[in-house]
């Protein structure tokens, strides 16, 4: 149960465990002083004749002890949800960054509803660990060996049944707590599942609805709930038994003591005033264990959660950009790839073999092949989601991997076939590609990529809030707005991957006109998945099995009749 990378994670609160644990160890010697206070009040007036005024100092002690004792037990819960919330807030930024850091091209195969899930209610799993379980737990080992240590001097006997039966408890809860784990990971990976579906339902309505599937939805999302449902429940029934075992445990345990000391009480074997402090205590001793047993299950489910968290923060993030090189603005950029190696799944996926390409500065270059030759590694490359496995890219001479990644990024602007437009007003969206930038200079990239006549027709204008993905406007108008980005950015490299794709005649014809003004002066990778949007190109790259298989214009191409031929006669529909 204990699981030793949550107990890491309290490396930057040892301050706030040790409180915990000097809080606890209050709390015990306040219990034993509670029950000595009480017993010679009951002692006192009862056996020993005396009045109110005789024991109104123990009654003010008492007092005071239990005054003391609620507040050690109020700061023992502030500092416990304080240590949680704490770890909780780290090991969300570490889960968040290192999710960031892993890039589009590692987490593809990771289902994004299953993700959200973990982010949030994942580690919010977590929070009973530390603010429950843990602190029962140190409580559980400081309090009845405490009490213990006052019982053993006093009476033998009571010590040995005291030892003797404690260990039942934690041994039961281990049992069933084998029983339960299996069930916690069942309920957690249930769980994932109906997010990471139902996310997928919510994305995927529009073709759901076209292909009349959305009420199947609706019965495979019941089935799911109600397996969610059934394993929630499952673990809940043996959270109870487990509680009632427990109790029944505790309580055969304290009634054991009772009946022991009430029998040498009643032969005048033990004085009234060391019966009632020992039976004082024995409940005492085993109220910490039974609590620990109730957040037991609590802590469980964390530990669950836990499992999939670590899973994903030891999943290897590639090499990375390390340069300490900053590169300011270029006015002209030439890029060159020099034998090139690069595989996925730990090289077992060959992507580039050898892969040598150079843009000169002002070059426009087409990028072509079929599918699976390389082309979209290409681009990863260059946007640092991977590094080079073998070879170099060189930047105006120097390696890009001497160069930060920041000040790299700064020099290229993306435009993919289906740019993402976040939720937020026109201008957040197109102010992402350089957020200080004036409403002037947001509204003149908005005129240069023929956006800013369908943007001033909307309701409020530049300050039109769009929804998640761009809803609300149509695609060429999304497509406009990403265009708009990259003017703003003013980047001197410039990756088209087929910005185009999917439009009409008229929106693609306009949209490439507003390309070709973005396009003027600046380095130039079109990835082109279309043969005829790559025949103005001033070089076109055939990519075939990761190498480079042709190059040159589209007329010499043509003319070679190789690879770039017969993939225009497969296509020669889009020409």
């Amino acid at each position: 149960m204990i699981d030793k990378r949550l107990n890491r994670e309290m490396g930057h609160y040892r301050l706030l465990f040790f409180m915990l644990v000097g809080l606890s160890l209050g709390s015990g010697i306040l219990v034993v002083l509670q029950a000595d206070m009480l017993t010679k009040i009951i002692d006192g007036v009862f056996l020993g004749g005396l009045d109110v005024a005789g024991v109104e100092h123990w009654l003010y002690g008492l007092l005071g002890i239990m005054v003391l004792k609620a507040l050690l037990i109020w700061l023992n819960e502030f500092y416990a949800h304080r240590l949680a919330v704490g770890i909780k807030s780290s090991l969300r930024e570490r889960l968040a960054g290192h999710l960031l850091a892993l890039g589009p091209v590692s987490i593809r195969g990771e289902q994004a509803g299953e993700l959200i899930s973990l982010l949030v209610e994942g580690i919010e799993n977590i929070e009973p660990y530390f603010a429950r379980f843990l602190p029962q737990l140190v409580i559980a080992a400081v309090v009845p060996l405490l009490i213990l240590g006052f019982v053993v001097p006093l009476d033998a006997t009571t010590a040995s049944l005291l030892l003797v039966t404690a260990p039942l408890i934690p041994v039961f809860m281990i049992l069933i707590g084998k029983m339960a784990e299996k069930l916690n990971k069942r309920q957690w990976e249930t769980l994932s599942r109906l997010s990471a579906h139902f996310l997928d339902v919510l994305q995927g309505l529009t073709t759901l609805k076209i292909f009349g599937r959305s009420v199947e939805q609706v019965r495979v999302i019941a089935r799911m709930s109600d397996e969610f449902r059934d394993i929630t429940l499952s673990v809940l029934k043996v959270a109870f038994i487990s509680a009632l075992v427990l109790e029944l445990v505790a309580t055969i345990s304290t009634a054991l003591v009772a009946v022991t000391v009430g029998l040498r009480l009643l032969y005048y074997k033990l004085a009234f005033s060391q019966a009632f402090f020992l039976l004082l205590l024995a409940p005492e001793f085993y109220l910490p264990l039974r609590q620990l047993g109730s957040h037991f299950h609590a802590g469980m489910a964390g530990v669950s959660a836990a499992e999939r968290i670590y899973h994903i923060l030891a999943m290897p993030v590639g090499k990375q950009h390390h340069g300490t090189q900053k590169l300011v603005r270029q006015a002209e950029l030439a890029i060159e790839f020099k034998q090139v190696h690069f595989g996925y799944q730990g090289g077992e996926r060959p992507a580039l073999a050898g892969f040598d390409l150079k843009l000169m500065p002002g070059e426009q270059v087409a990028l072509v092949g079929a599918s699976g030759a390389g082309k979209s590694t290409v681009a990863n490359l260059l946007l640092g989601f991977i590094e080079p496995q073998q070879g170099e890219i060189l930047v105006n001479g120097f390696p890009l991997s001497d160069i930060t990644l920041a000040s790299w990024l700064d020099q290229v602007a993306y435009l993919p076939q289906a740019s993402h437009l976040f939720y937020g007003t026109v201008a957040e969206n197109i102010r992402l590609g350089r957020p200080e930038a004036s409403e002037a200079a947001v509204e003149a990239a908005a005129v240069a990529a023929g956006a800013h006549e369908f943007i001033a027709g909307l309701p409020q204008g530049y300050a039109t809030p769009v929804g998640e993905g761009g809803h609300g406007l149509s695609g060429g108008e999304k497509r406009r707005i990403a265009i708009a980005r990259a003017f703003l950015k003013d980047a001197p490299f410039l990756i088209l991957d087929e910005a185009t794709a999917g439009l009409d005649a008229k929106n693609e014809y306009e949209l490439q006109l507003a390309l070709k003004r973005l396009m003027t002066g600046r380095t130039v990778l079109l990835i082109a998945h279309r043969l005829s949007t790559v025949v103005h190109a001033d070089r076109i790259v055939v990519v075939d099995q990761g190498r480079v298989a042709e190059c040159g214009r589209h007329e010499e191409l043509i003319g070679q009749k190789g690879l770039y031929y017969q993939l225009l006669t497969a296509f020669r529909g889009d020409v």
